[in-house]
C-alpha cells in the first residue's frame, strides 16, 4: 500500500481539490462553480515547445496551466523572493508536494509528472543526471537586484514588472532586456525612487 506525504496546506489543498473533482490541465471550470480565468490553457504536447518563444526545459513546465488557471501564487514556488537577493528555483520537493498525488489528465501533463517523479526518486543516485533548468534571466554580475526590496515596495505582482506576464505563457520567455540600465533607470524615475549608483552597483 503506498503512502502519500503532501508537505504544505496549500498544496494539500490543491492537490485534494482537484483529485476530488476531476479538474482537467485544460479546464476552466472552478471547483466552486465558477470559471478558474476567462481563457483556458491551449492544449500542448511537450513536441510543440520548440515552437513557442524561450528555450525548452528539461520538463515542460505550464506556468499558464499553475499560475493562471490554477491561481497558485508566484510565491508558493518561489518562496524565497520576499526574504532574498535571489527569487530560487523550486525545488523538486516543492513541485512533489502536490504532484505526489496528481498526476495530470492529459497526456502531456502525465508524461511530464512522470518525468519529475523519476528526477525525484533518483535525486541521491550520483549516477544519473539532476534536474537542471534553462536560466530566462540573468542579470550582470556588477549590478545587484534585492528581489525582497522589490517585492515588499510594489508587491506579490511585482513579478510582472520585469518578467511580463508570465501566468499566460506555456514556456517562459524573456520579455524585457533586464540588463539594458536604461530599463531599470524608467522605472525609478517613474516611481520617484533612488537613482544613486551605489544602490545598484557595489
Amino acid at each position: 500500500m503506498r503512502k502519500f506525504v503532501v508537505v504544505g496546506s496549500l498544496a494539500g489543498t490543491i492537490a485534494l481539490v482537484i483529485v476530488a473533482t476531476g479538474i482537467h490541465s485544460t479546464s476552466a471550470q472552478d471547483p466552486a462553480g465558477g470559471a478558474l480565468d476567462s481563457l483556458a490553457a491551449p492544449t500542448l504536447a511537450a513536441s510543440d515547445t520548440a515552437a513557442l518563444k524561450g528555450p525548452r526545459q528539461p520538463i515542460f513546465f505550464r506556468h499558464d496551466i499553475h499560475a493562471l488557471q490554477f491561481k497558485i501564487p508566484c510565491q508558493y514556488c518561489h518562496y524565497s523572493v520576499s526574504v532574498a537577493s535571489e527569487p530560487g528555483i523550486p525545488s523538486l520537493q516543492t513541485c512533489m508536494g502536490c504532484h505526489l498525488v496528481i498526476s495530470g489528465t492529459d497526456s502531456t501533463a502525465r508524461a511530464e509528472v512522470r518525468k519529475l517523479r523519476t528526477y525525484w526518486r533518483e535525486k541521491n543516485d550520483s549516477t544519473k543526471p539532476k534536474l537542471e533548468w534553462t536560466r530566462i534571466h540573468t542579470l550582470a554580475r556588477h549590478a545587484h537586484f534585492p528581489h525582497m526590496r522589490h517585492i515588499k515596495a510594489m508587491g506579490p505582482n511585482a513579478c510582472q514588472t520585469c518578467h511580463g506576464d508570465v501566468a499566460r505563457m506555456p514556456q517562459v520567455f524573456q520579455v524585457n532586456n533586464v540588463n539594458n540600465m536604461g530599463f531599470c533607470i524608467s522605472c525609478h524615475i517613474e516611481r520617484k525612487v533612488s537613482r544613486d549608483c551605489s544602490v545598484c552597483h557595489y
